[in-house]
């Protein structure tokens, strides 16, 4: 073997194991996923990981009001009032319990199931304060004290 191709040779072994440090500096980097929670209008959706999520532990007042400001940046999808819109949520967020808000407010009684359909008409009537061609959706997981928090914005088609 010539000395050009046992440095050769070297120069692979060290940027494999370069490469190799690099891909692990890189995945214990990683925050582990959170549970995911997804709307479908008809044959759109969008689905997000939490805005706040503590691992299944309850979030304090502090955490949940800045959980509650990045509402804001939330996906959207459009929905026809004639349309159903359904809620999917992951079994983790749904053996907590979970109940929808919009704008804010408590808008169902808490769910323990992973699946919800609410008349697309119910989030743009000025009888349930939903009023408006825009309104976000959030999903709170935890029937006593949140846990979670994922949000949506549900504009008018």
């Amino acid at each position: 073997m010539t000395t050009l191709q046992s440095a050769v040779r070297r120069r692979r072994a060290v940027a494999a194991a370069g490469a190799v440090s690099a891909g692990l500096l890189v995945l214990s980097a990683c925050d582990k996923p959170t549970p995911v929670a997804t709307i479908t209008v008809g044959q759109s959706s969008v689905n997000a990981e939490a805005l706040c999520y503590n691992d299944g532990k309850k979030l304090d007042a502090k955490s949940l009001e800045k959980c509650q400001g990045k509402a804001e940046d939330a996906k959207s999808i459009k929905v026809d009032q004639d349309e159903t819109v359904r809620f999917g949520v992951d079994p983790k967020i749904a053996d907590s319990g979970w109940i929808i808000l919009v704008n804010g407010r408590q808008f169902t009684d808490a769910s323990k199931k992973t699946y919800r359909t609410i008349p697309g008409s119910a989030f743009f009537n000025a009888q349930y304060g939903t009023q408006g061609n825009s309104n976000t959706v959030s999903i709170q997981m935890g029937e006593k004290g949140a846990k979670g928090f994922w949000s949506f914005k549900l504009k008018k088609a």
